[in-house]
């Protein structure tokens, strides 16, 4: 009894792995409604795919008057886009068609459970009937009951036969040039596009300045018209231009030998020129300062030239002479007196010297109120500017040559 129900129980777990395996699980679907003009080779079952691949099925195929309702199954993990179309495709002439939902979801809103797609949005192929009966209409057409009832296409082909009956060739040559032709358009379509974009170029410029274009175009009729309105004058200058020009020939044809030496000759001048150019610079430069300077020193009394030396400059001979040995012996060694002059100068507020100043501890280049006020008074020696002597010394260059008290 025991093996007995422990083969029950072993035979029902059995069953209920089989039925798990094969039960596929139940996915959710997605439901689409789509109207086609009609439908062949499309039946309850067929594919419903999205880029060749299967992602459901035709759950139903219904005629409703002029078109047909089909109901769509797929499985609701694939996307659809909102603005997706329905298409029956036919792999092949007699095998079943499937039903494509094209484009595929990218990103964007999706296709809702339960759309419906209206005829505008359903696509069905062409099918062989079709074909077979655009190609009657045609020839029936054509035919004698149609373009040709008159014999119209008759003489139409045979017009072409006879202007074609022997220009073979040249029909060959014609078509063969046209391909050269093209050819060489296509292999210089780089140069030819360029070109047309160069173009619009110019012409955009043309167009940003068409107010200049235009006061041009302006500027260029009153010029035609003023050589119109003095048409006569500009003929006769022509005309006497054609004249002298003549005569220049003469000339030129008489005094050949002597135009050719002048032109030698002017060559070697230029020459000259070119190679004295700085010069000359420096004497167009330098001459009116010159002359300017000569007026100024020429004395109108006397007749002579006169000149102003100043070699001492602001200074008096003993400040100069000072200036000298502060220069060229230390401090120590240079003279009392020398010393004694600086601070003179400095208390009467006469010029000074840099090495006089740095001889009694002054700044190069003059003195504050303060620093005047601070120095002490020193006796007026003599023979020094202040002294009592001072208005009876000849302080030019001649006097201090002469070496006159």
């Amino acid at each position: 009894m025991t093996r007995r129900r422990l083969a029950i129980l072993l035979v029902a777990a059995l069953v209920g792995v089989v039925a798990t395996i094969a039960w596929p699980t139940r996915q959710p679907t997605h439901w689409i409604v789509a109207h086609f003009t009609r439908v062949v080779g499309v039946h309850p079952g067929s594919d419903v795919r999205v880029l060749g691949v299967r992602i459901g099925e035709v759950v139903a195929v219904v005629p409703e008057g002029r078109t047909v309702r089909m109901e769509l199954r797929y499985a609701a993990k694939y996307p659809i886009p909102a603005d997706a179309s329905a298409v029956i495709v036919p792999p092949s002439v007699v095998s079943d068609r499937y039903v494509q939902l094209t484009p595929a979801w990218v990103s964007g809103p999706t296709l809702p459970d339960g759309a419906e797609l209206p005829v505008a949005r359903t696509v069905v192929p062409l099918e062989l009937d079709d074909i077979y009966r655009s190609l009657d209409e045609l020839n029936t057409a054509l035919g004698p009951t149609g373009a040709n009832a008159d014999g119209a296409l008759s003489d139409l082909v045979a017009t072409a036969r006879r202007n074609l009956e022997g220009n073979g060739q040249a029909l060959h040559d014609t078509l063969d040039g046209l391909s050269r032709a093209l050819s060489t358009v296509a292999d210089g379509r780089d140069d030819l596009f360029g070109t047309v974009a160069n173009l619009q170029q110019f012409t955009s410029a043309l167009a940003r300045s068409d107010a200049a274009v235009r006061e041009f175009n302006q500027q260029l009729a009153a010029v035609g018209e003023q050589l119109a309105a003095e048409r006569d004058q500009l003929a006769a200058a022509l005309r006497n231009l054609a004249t002298a020009l003549a005569d220049i020939t003469t000339f030129v044809r008489d005094n050949r030998a002597a135009l050719a030496d002048n032109v030698a000759a002017l060559a070697d001048i230029t020459g000259v020129l070119v190679r004295q150019q700085r010069a000359l610079i420096d004497v167009l430069d330098v001459a009116p300062l010159a002359l300017s300077n000569l007026n100024l020193a020429y004395n109108p009394r006397s007749g002579t030239i006169d000149t102003r030396d100043n070699a001492l400059g602001p200074y008096d001979p003993a400040s100069y002479t000072c200036s000298l040995l502060v220069g060229v012996l230390p401090v120590a060694q240079v003279p009392k007196e020398c010393a004694d002059l600086a601070r003179l100068l400095a208390a009467k507020g006469l010029p000074l010297t840099d090495e006089l100043r740095r001889l009694v501890g002054l700044p190069p280049g003059g003195l504050s109120p303060g620093q005047l006020g601070s120095l002490p008074v020193v006796p007026v020696l003599p023979g020094l500017p202040g002294g009592p002597d001072q208005s009876n010394r000849d302080l030019t260059l001649g006097g201090i040559l002469r070496g006159s008290p």
